[in-house]
């Protein structure tokens, strides 16, 4: 399995190894945890560099990768467009697909015409006489939760959008409680299975609390979004769940989401699903199974290296403490 943009996903590249994978880390950063933690690691030009896919396919070659899992949105819609002439299957879905998630304002009307709920939202010359105050300025082509303003009132609506740095649109905020489900869907396009969490902490636009929840009108919503695209291999979707019950989605990232432990806790297996596409095997939904109440909370690790031979960096310590105790106050 060959990981692009591998940064600091050490996560992922562990549960790929568990599941049997071996694993082939690239970055252009020498300096990336990921690298440290796959079987393999190479470094490669940078995705803007006009020579990046011919570095891919070279490693493809050399290794033997059955597959390419991008780790970030910085390559998604190169790999997409280029998916035929990369010599192995690429876990994404298809590239109109890519282009419709990565652009939150083109997401919004396509879900909208699809008759699947998503908040009001506008660009900023097109904005309806009464604006239903509070509303979100936020970046058509975003990361975490950059380039985002709440605005209680036209004044500060005029004030973010003068001064918006992107493409932005307008979206009403939502009312209710917000949730994330992380789906695995096969190259038909069918949902395997739905996980969804509490954002009980986020950071970034990164949850960093949650816990499972075995909620089966956030699965099937899940599932209603994921296949409505459709999504190939793993996605994040956002939604709020509305004061009347229904659910808004926000936000929909066709890659493993960053609270990507959590599901794998909770016995999503997707790690094993990947492997089993890979392998061009046709597993059956299992939608609803998993672990619910499995709280997961995050914290800072690192990988520490020194100077080997030939000037490369080796690692030489790494302490990560084990969970010893349970629950504060618990003996």
């Amino acid at each position: 399995m060959l990981f692009t943009c591998a940064g600091q996903r050490v996560d992922v590249l562990t549960a790929f190894k568990r599941a049997g994978a071996t694993t082939i880390a690239v970055d252009a950063n020498r300096l990336a945890p990921a690298l440290y933690h796959a079987d393999r690691a190479e470094l490669v030009p940078l995705v803007t560099d006009p020579t990046y896919l011919d570095a891919l396919r070279d490693l493809v070659i050399a290794h033997g990768a059955g597959l390419i899992v991008p780790l970030t949105d910085l390559d998604q819609e190169l790999l997409a467009k280029e998916r035929d002439t990369l010599g192995t299957t690429v876990l994404l879905p298809p590239l109109d697909v890519v282009r419709l998630t990565g652009d939150k304002y083109v997401a919004h009307q396509y879900f909208e015409a699809q008759g699947v709920p998503s908040p009001p939202s506008w660009l900023p010359d097109e904005l309806p006489d009464e604006v239903p105050y509070p509303v979100l300025v936020k970046a058509r082509r975003g990361f975490g939760s950059r380039h985002i303003q709440r605005a209680d009132d036209p004044e500060a609506l005029a004030f973010y959008l003068a001064r918006a740095e992107v493409p932005s649109f307008v979206q009403a905020v939502c009312k209710g409680d917000e949730f994330s489900i992380d789906v695995f869907c096969d190259f038909e396009g069918r949902c395997l299975n739905a996980i969804p969490r509490t954002m009980i902490e986020s950071k970034g636009g990164e949850s960093i609390k949650g816990m499972s929840l075995r909620d089966w009108d956030l699965i099937e919503f899940g599932r209603l979004v994921a296949e409505t695209l459709p999504i190939w291999g793993p996605a994040n979707i956002q939604c709020f769940r509305e004061p009347d019950g229904t659910h808004q989605v926000t936000d929909i990232n066709p890659r493993f989401g960053g609270g990507f432990p959590l599901p794998l806790a909770a016995g999503g297996r997707y790690p094993d699903l990947a492997l089993a596409l890979a392998k061009g095997l046709r597993p059956e939904p299992r939608l609803g199974e998993f672990r619910e109440g499995v709280v997961f909370t995050r914290f800072f690790s690192q990988v520490c290296l020194t100077s080997g031979e030939a000037g490369t960096l080796e690692p030489f310590a790494e302490e990560v403490p084990e969970p010893i105790t349970s629950e504060p106050g618990d003996a």
